[in-house]
């Protein structure tokens, strides 16, 4: 996952690999096409057309398609689809386009400011300040959105601006039973056959600046979009990736890796898995949940279906064993360097034991935070933490709580009726508190326990007798919350708001250990990973950083590979193969026309010469991970051939340890984008606008 200014020294392999366009074309994120290229805050997405049109994944899309269902036209069962501008839709207060406009290197300034702070915690709020000032300064211009990026543990800091697009409208999304065509049984799987696109559309104000969804704005007009594919793309053919891959750990210490595999993943994961089957259960019951906690339950799913894959990876690739034995190299290769290597190894040590520190309350951490997080506990806690935060001048409030993360902030508050039902909520409030009493007194916190006011289900109930009786359930009495004084809020007898109260300064107090390790952690993982970087490449290595949600390019070939089991997997699925596995019933209940089409084979002039028919998915050895979904993937000539939506159950495992043999991107053909557009549900309009009408 290379960060665009190295392309240039590896323009060698790039040329190898088939590209076409150079290095340097690629390294300007502001030109064609790096510039159509565009985050939506946790996916990534292009624009592909002069009218701000935007394409993404249908998962990607999902929360703004949920936000506009209901039970009477539930859009995640039968698709959207504008049949003109003023038909498109919100997706939501809360939706951005941010489009990248210009990065600035600061290591200097943050690496000073942590230089002249006289201890741990300090050293956290000169950096929490510092980040604050540059971000302020970044977004004196309105309409912009800025980030403070870190890489390499913190040797290289990079300012990111960004245009914060704020009407983001949902124009079409194909049904489900196309957009999510094979459902959790087929995530993460080969073969795959799902069609998971969808498009939004970017809106300003008249005066092209960005601005509030209003039905007086006017679309975005990009500099730059993707123009779709004009060559058929094949086995073997050069294919690229820019977006914005969330996180991953290949530099993590040993002890990090341990700690996820033996406990983190089977144990959050075993919460969201009966996590899951609650909601699942009063879903059947309750069609209202169904459709409100749709988008909830689907990142539960995602996220344990995941750990699992990742689990398994780790165990077959002999990952634990794998990272010991490269930890214990760089170790030894810096005792080999004597005094220079001295200052590394001491990093090293003190990494350990902070990650230790860290670890002794893990259960406890987990369990709070997702109880105080649930719902309208989750909402009064955040709302009396606002309260708190507004005493102080801005620039000294934390993250989140700033002038500039409101408007954000009321919309989340706003969408909450959407997202909520209060018998769902005490069902989850419930689980965590079942949770919460298993813990061993030394975890236990106090202000929960005088809350709670026992120890046992009977407590349990008690306490949710009560927390039936808040206001917060109301949309406008949490509206109202949003701007109350902090007395408000310790006067207040409303159940849910006198839990927050009890238990901030916990939280508080928790915080700030954290800084104080993170402190620490800011003087010893720069030296730690300067050394893991400077042991590859005396290695002859190629070392790039690892993920942190700032624009990658990742770059490889179509290629196919071959499973554990010893069976041979070719790169592109095939229409027929969608019928094929119809089934009639969910996850596999393809739409009736689509059925029609493939059985009178109306390929509408898309099919491959090679295949004789319209391919759906193919393969590539591509290297993303989360929040890489919805990315373009682009030919050697910049065009659009697909969106990368997925990875191989045998890739999962490279966040932490690559496989560049079993490692494979799951990616939806453009060409059966526009065959579902074409033939199954048709949107004439959008096709014209990327100027690939039907032939």
């Amino acid at each position: 996952m290379w960060v665009p200014q190295q392309l240039p020294e590896i323009a060698g392999p790039l040329k190898k690999a088939g590209l076409e366009l150079s290095p340097e074309q690629l390294a300007d994120l502001t030109g064609d096409p790096m510039g159509a290229v565009v985050s939506l805050g946790g996916c990534t997405a292009s624009f592909v057309s002069p009218q701000g049109l935007v394409v993404t994944n249908h998962h990607c899309a999902y929360g703004a398609i949920q936000l506009n269902s209901t039970l009477d036209n539930n859009l995640i069962d039968v698709g959207f689809n504008a049949a003109t501008m003023g038909d498109e839709v919100s997706a939501g207060p809360t939706s951005r386009i941010y489009a990248l406009d210009s990065i600035e290197d600061v290591t200097d300034q943050v690496r000073a400011a942590i230089a002249a702070a006289p201890d741990a915690l300090a050293r956290t709020e000169a950096l929490e300040n510092l980040e604050k000032q540059l971000i302020a300064r970044c977004e004196a211009e309105d309409g912009y959105r800025c980030r403070l990026y870190s890489f390499a543990g913190g040797n290289t800091y990079r300012l990111f601006r960004n245009l914060e697009i704020k009407d983001v409208r949902l124009v079409y999304a194909p049904p489900g039973s196309i957009g999510n065509y094979g459902g959790e049984i087929d995530n993460w799987m080969w073969p795959r056959h799902t069609g998971d696109f969808a498009f939004y559309r970017a809106y300003v104000g008249k005066d092209g600046k960005p601005a509030a969804y209003d039905k007086d704005n006017v679309p975005y007009q990009p500099r730059h979009w993707l123009k779709l594919a004009d060559r058929p793309l094949g086995e073997g053919d050069f294919v690229m990736v820019a977006g914005y891959p969330g996180s991953t750990s290949r530099y993590a210490l040993a002890a990090d890796f341990d700690h996820t595999a033996n406990w983190a993943y089977p144990v959050v994961g075993g919460h969201f898995k009966n996590l899951v089957a609650l909601v699942e259960a009063e879903g059947r019951r309750n069609p209202e949940v169904e459709v409100k906690y749709a988008n909830t339950i689907r990142g539960w799913q995602n996220a344990m279906k995941n750990y699992d894959g990742q689990l398994e990876g780790f165990r077959r690739i002999g990952a634990a064993n794998t990272k010991r034995k490269d930890e214990a190299a760089t170790l030894a290769w810096l005792r080999r360097q004597g005094p220079k290597g001295q200052a590394a190894l001491e990093a090293h040590a003190q990494l350990e034991a902070l990650g230790e520190l860290a670890r002794q309350h893990r259960e406890r951490d987990l369990i709070f935070g997702q109880l105080r997080n649930t719902g309208v506990l989750g909402a009064a806690s955040q709302l009396y933490r606002l309260s708190i935060e507004r005493e102080k001048p801005d620039a000294q409030r934390e993250s989140g709580y700033q002038d500039r993360d409101l408007p954000s902030f009321e919309g989340s508050l706003r969408q909450m009726e959407r997202r909520y039902e209060p018998g769902m909520d005490r069902q989850l409030q419930a689980y965590w508190l079942r949770e919460y009493i298993k813990l061993p007194a030394d975890q236990r916190i106090a202000a929960v326990d005088a809350w709670l006011g026992g120890n046992d289900a009977a407590a349990i109930e008690a306490a949710l007798d009560r927390l039936a009786g808040t206001e917060l359930t109301d949309n406008a009495k949490r509206i109202a919350l949003f701007k109350a004084d902090r007395d408000v809020f310790e006067a207040s007898k409303d159940p849910a708001v006198q839990f927050a109260v009890a238990t901030m300064p916990t939280v508080l107090q928790l915080e700030k250990e954290a800084k104080l390790r993170a402190g620490d952690a800011l003087v010893a993982r720069p030296v730690y990973l300067q050394a893991v970087a400077d042991y590859k490449r005396s290695q002859g290595g190629f070392v790039y950083p690892d993920a942190n949600s700032s624009l990658r390019i990742t770059f490889g070939n179509v290629t196919g590979y071959t499973k554990t089991a010893g069976s041979e997997q070719v790169p592109f699925t095939r229409l027929e193969e969608v019928a094929a596995k119809a089934t009639g019933e969910e996850p596999f209940n393809a739409p009736q026309p689509l059925l029609d089409a493939i059985q009178a084979k109306r390929y509408g002039g898309l099919a491959d010469p090679e295949l004789g028919t319209v391919p759906v998915n193919f393969l590539s050895n591509l290297d993303i991970t989360g929040g890489n979904s919805g990315s373009p993937v682009l030919d050697a000539r910049g065009k659009l051939v697909g969106l990368a939506f997925d990875g191989n159950w045998e890739s999962v495992s490279s966040n932490w340890v690559f496989d560049p043999v079993m490692t494979r991107m799951i990616s939806v053909d453009q060409r059966y984008m526009r065959w579902i557009m074409q033939e199954v549900f048709p949107a004439p309009n959008l096709l014209q606008e990327m100027d690939v009408a039907a032939p």
